[in-house]
């Protein structure tokens, strides 16, 4: 996480995955686990990565922080070292060409007209934390952490997950603690459960909605952002 040292007066909270990115959690655990050692334990990984995405397409709506859950379960046992480089390679190799420009854009419009811009990521902090970092075009930047027991992963991640209705809850906190004024701040997300985190500010917008956002935004009267994917 990065922190600004001045205290903001407006910030905006962008979901990552669907306004910065274009893909997924699913598609970084399945690289990590194609990459594991040994033939036997890379056909595991990557079988539970194959049965994980139905239960997470089917939590997307639901419990997406459940969802998430689920998603990492495949990394377990890995060592941080090889998750660290395996993160490096996937964010240089493949998710930096998947970063959309209109999104960059946006987020540094934000910050020129004086918002506090905080990212907030379902992927974990080793890629998704590393990408928006290096993009340099948030103040802060909240991804999903993995938990590690000896240096290697246990496949859990860390409380608080990031994640669908977890953001509504992460949006008051911060604001909290912070002073600031929610109705003076916006949001931006793609997702259904993004819902209660942009019910939360002010000035919400959903961005390259899915069909429940996109329903719940046109009966909320929101703006809606839609740009090349």
């Amino acid at each position: 996480m990065s922190t600004s040292a001045e205290q903001p007066e407006r910030a905006a909270f962008v979901r990552a995955e669907g306004v910065l990115v274009s893909r997924g959690v699913l598609s970084a655990v399945a690289y990590m686990a194609a990459h594991r050692p040994g033939f036997r334990e890379r056909g595991l990984r990557l079988l539970q990565t194959a049965t994980a995405a139905p239960l997470f397409a089917a939590l997307g709506q639901r419990d997406r922080a459940l969802g998430n859950r689920i998603a990492h379960l495949p990394l377990r046992d890995m060592s941080e070292d090889r998750i660290a480089v395996l993160a490096e390679e996937y964010v240089e190799d493949i998710l930096r060409d998947k970063v959309l420009d209109t999104g960059v854009e946006l987020l540094r419009r934000l910050r020129r007209e004086g918002f506090h811009v905080v990212v907030l990521c379902e992927g974990i902090d080793e890629v998704m934390g590393r990408l928006v970092r290096s993009l340099e075009v948030a103040d802060d930047v909240h991804a999903n952490r993995l938990e590690y027991k000896n240096g290697r992963a246990t496949g859990k991640l860390e409380d608080p997950v990031l994640g669908g209705y977890e953001g509504g809850r992460f949006v008051r906190d911060y604001a909290a603690e912070r002073g600031l004024d929610l109705a003076r701040c916006r949001a931006y997300a793609s997702k259904g459960p993004d819902i209660v985190l942009l019910s939360a500010v002010g000035e919400p917008c959903a961005v390259n909605p899915d069909y429940t956002l996109r329903k719940a935004a046109r009966e909320a009267d929101w703006p809606v952002m839609d740009y090349p994917a």
